[in-house]
């Protein structure tokens, strides 16, 4: 097992564990309330919980009056309440809103109507895991008062928050470290209202980026303005706890959307697009904290015989369990991406090139040391090659892209299932 996330869900066993085995899930059947709830409270935090609603008649083993079907209630109410829940409902229980009224006021992760495909379910739960897991930090910036805005409760909901004095070198401050969110206080929009502009008009602006207007007062000429200048949106001081939460709200549409254009639907990993923004963002402040990284690229040996030999669905297996064995040895720092295809890129935060050559040869080792069941009796393992390269030694994201790719190449070319690095060399 590389993670310790487990699926708790009532039909179609074999199917289930069938499109499970591509996310290396460890999947739990429970038959009776009781040893479900026995198995939720002494679950790690990596674990997901799904309640099929249909099968509670056959879960109350343990009810010892002659009434054996269990209501909503009653099970809402045996349920752990310090965990959440994934719960499958029939169409027919879906189309009351009751129902889903208490459903989502029940420590309710998510909701699904039956039927729905094993697969398309197995990838949904993998992308709550992922969601649950890997929640980004928003940075936000901020121009006003330091009354109006509590950072430590913002910090506590991943949203970093950086203070800057300026409304005259804000637009350098956010070139500087790109963040999610402007917040701009109404007075200091008043000195120059020319901010929201400079801000949008960079070339080099992310789209996802907002930039909010703050009002301590109702003032809808002020507002007017704003959103004519560039601004996003408006939002008004009425008391700092609405204040929290709608930034909190806002952080997490804004990962929503990051997700969308900046990770990998299958993988939940960073894509291309993705990889390169915080590639570059790691690489300013790594020249700002004199840190230095690690560049590596890894590429499954022989895929293209595993897709013809096996199908491509069975190659979509081993792409995703390999992001699996990679994210294992990954840092809260550090960078993945599946880069396209069956290659993926890491970036390894404050590690030195010989550090770095020994993660991947752990992660190389990890993943030879899977077994894959091709067919019934039928075990194989497989292997990856990589290249690494280091910053400061190549000093932009191109070179160490092309100094890496070039290691991959060596590797490939001198047996495969081997990372590859030459520190004495240097790119022309």
């Amino acid at each position: 097992m590389l993670l310790s996330q487990s699926f708790f869900i009532k039909d179609n066993r074999d199917e289930l564990l069938l499109h499970a085995h591509k996310y290396d899930f460890d999947i739990a059947f429970f038959s009776e309330l009781a040893e479900f709830v026995h198995a939720v409270e002494h679950s790690s935090a990596n674990t997901l919980f799904v309640v099929d609603l249909d099968s509670l008649h056959n879960m109350q083993a343990d009810m010892h009056d002659r009434r054996k079907m269990l209501l909503l209630g009653e099970l809402l109410a045996r349920l752990p309440a310090d965990r959440s829940y994934v719960y499958l409902q029939s169409v027919r229980q879906g189309g009351r809103f009751l129902l889903q009224q208490r459903l989502v006021d029940s420590n309710c992760l998510a909701y699904a109507e039956k039927p729905i495909p094993n697969d398309v379910l197995v990838d949904k739960l993998f992308n709550l895991f992922v969601q649950k897991k890997r929640g980004d930090v928003v940075r936000l910036i901020f121009l006003g008062g330091a009354a109006d805005v509590d950072g430590a409760a913002l910090l506590r909901h991943r949203i970093e928050l950086i203070r800057h004095d300026d409304v005259r070198t804000l637009h350098l401050r956010v070139k500087e470290l790109q963040p999610d969110m402007v917040l701009i206080a109404d007075v200091e929009f008043e000195r120059t209202e020319a901010i929201g502009r400079v801000l949008k008009k960079d070339i080099e602006a992310d789209p996802v980026r907002e930039v909010i207007l703050l009002l301590h007062q109702p003032n809808a000429e002020l507002a007017r303005r704003a959103l004519a200048g560039g601004f996003d949106d408006v939002l008004l001081l009425t008391a700092p706890d609405l204040l929290h939460r709608q930034l909190v709200n806002r952080a997490g549409k804004i990962r929503v959307s990051k997700d969308l254009i900046g990770k990998d639907r299958a993988t939940g990993l960073l894509n291309k697009v993705g990889l390169q923004k915080k590639a570059q963002e790691a690489i300013r402040q790594a020249g700002r904290d004199g840190r230095q990284l690690a560049f590596g690229i890894v590429d499954i040996d022989k895929f293209k015989t595993i897709n013809d030999t096996w199908g491509h669905y069975f190659g979509d297996i081993v792409i995703k369990r390999l992001s699996l064995t990679l994210a294992q040895h990954i840092g809260d720092n550090d960078l993945l991406s599946r880069f396209g295809g069956e290659e993926f890129v890491l970036v390894f935060w404050d590690c030195t090139l010989e550090q770095g050559l020994q993660k991947l040869e752990a992660m190389r080792q990890a993943f030879c040391a899977l077994p894959f069941e091709v067919k019934a009796g039928d075990v194989r393992h497989f292997s990856f090659s990589g290249g690494i390269a280091a910053y400061p030694d190549y000093k932009n994201q191109n070179e160490l892209f092309l100094r890496a790719d070039a290691m991959l190449y060596e590797a490939k070319q001198g047996g495969r299932n081997q990372i590859r690095c030459n520190p004495m060399e240097k790119s022309a």
